[in-house]
């Protein structure tokens, strides 16, 4: 009987622990994706890149 007033405490501060791990490494990005941006090298894009509207009017100027 007397060991779980010691095992009680130890296993609400031993959970506590473990959830601020946890929410460390939640908020620190370890679990972010990780196998997204290898799709997205792989996705094909056929669509054109539009071009600025300046860069389809300017005209080579000539050199100084």
């Amino acid at each position: 009987m007397e060991s779980l007033y010691l095992l009680i405490p130890l296993s609400v501060v031993l959970v506590f622990v473990i959830a601020v791990v946890f929410w460390k490494s939640v908020r620190s990005g370890q679990f972010d994706d990780l196998e997204g941006p290898g799709f997205k090298v792989l996705m094909d894009d056929d669509t054109p890149r539009s071009l600025p509207p300046d860069a389809a009017t300017d005209e080579k100027k000539p050199g100084l």
